[in-house]
């Protein structure tokens, strides 16, 4: 059956194994996150021993997933076989045989990465049936904020908006990135701590007052002085501030500006959703609008583009 990661890991931790777990997509986080729980909640430390079976799609072949998968465990109810970057295995088509009439006492998981099997043919309509079909998609830059504010609720902490704008801003979509960086806060803050601009300044090295998210905001309220404090800050420090991401941060934030306009008077649903942004965050725009009139707007995109030739 197609899954979505929620209901996967729910069964999992219900105890409730698929014989064939198929974990395609473009977001590898997702992926690593299932395969990960399996590989270390299925069986216990002494029945991984002899059950537990990791291997590499470029280091192996069909055939010889094919003979794993069809043993009996040893000495536990079942063995866990884990096939990663199988998106490099030749002839993954093949394993449809397998998928035809699975070993019930296997679980057999397919990590598939950056790519998706072509549902029109048998391998993954077959695990569709007998299994988990799992696709990992990408999330839009306007999901990441509400997906920072759960993930730092699910560690006991308290989010921030600014904060949250501000991981958003610098760690942009990458979640393994941005979930590593909150499980260090996790470790360095009691439970219940409010996650604020001072902490991920200490604990993650982003600087609350020089980076790309606070110099859109000095530029959305006309302040020249400190803008001109921001940019020759990149100016001096140009490795950790390279001027491309800049050129693209500060598009995305004009393009969005750009959209306002040209959604002016329709209500704040169809304009965040035209914009592409989560609603708690239009009211910053709203009052960038006050500064940054149409032509403004369209002559920053003209000099972006010119600096980014």
């Amino acid at each position: 059956m197609a899954a979505t990661y929620e209901s996967i890991m729910s069964d999992l931790k219900a105890g409730k194994y698929a014989n064939v777990y198929l974990l395609q997509g473009d977001e590898p986080y997702f992926i690593d996150q299932i395969s990960g729980y399996i590989e270390n909640n299925v069986l216990t430390p002494d029945e991984r021993i002899f059950n537990q079976t990791i291997v590499y799609g470029k280091d192996t072949d069909v055939r010889n997933i094919d003979v794993m998968a069809r043993r009996f465990p040893a000495m536990a109810k079942y063995q866990v076989v884990i096939v990663k970057e199988a998106q490099e295995l030749k002839k993954i088509e093949d394993l449809v045989y397998y998928a035809q009439k699975p070993q019930k006492t296997t679980i057999l998981v397919l990590c598939h990465k950056y790519k998706t099997l072509d549902k029109r043919k048998k391998l993954a309509s077959q695990i569709e049936k007998c299994g988990v079909l799992f696709t990992s998609a990408k999330l839009y830059e306007n999901k990441i904020p509400a997906w920072i504010d759960n993930y730092i609720k699910g560690l006991g902490l308290v989010s921030n908006p600014n904060s949250t704008r501000l991981l958003t801003e610098y760690l942009g979509t990458d979640l393994s990135k941005i979930s590593n960086e909150l499980d260090k806060l996790a470790i360095a803050l009691p439970k219940g701590a409010t996650v604020t601009p001072e902490i991920i300044q200490d604990n993650i090295g982003i600087s609350k007052d020089y980076n790309n998210f606070e110099l859109q905001n000095v530029i959305a309220h006309g302040n020249v002085e400190k803008a001109a404090r921001i940019v020759a800050h990149f100016a001096k420090n140009q490795k950790d501030n390279p001027i491309v991401l800049t050129i693209t941060s500060l598009y995305g934030f004009f393009s969005k500006m750009l959209i306002y306009w040209q959604y002016q008077g329709k209500d704040n649903a169809t304009l965040a959703a035209a914009m592409g942004c989560n609603p708690y965050f239009l009211r910053d725009y709203q009052d960038a609008a006050r500064t940054l009139s149409l032509p403004r707007v369209i002559n920053a995109i003209s000099l972006l583009r010119e600096y980014d030739l």
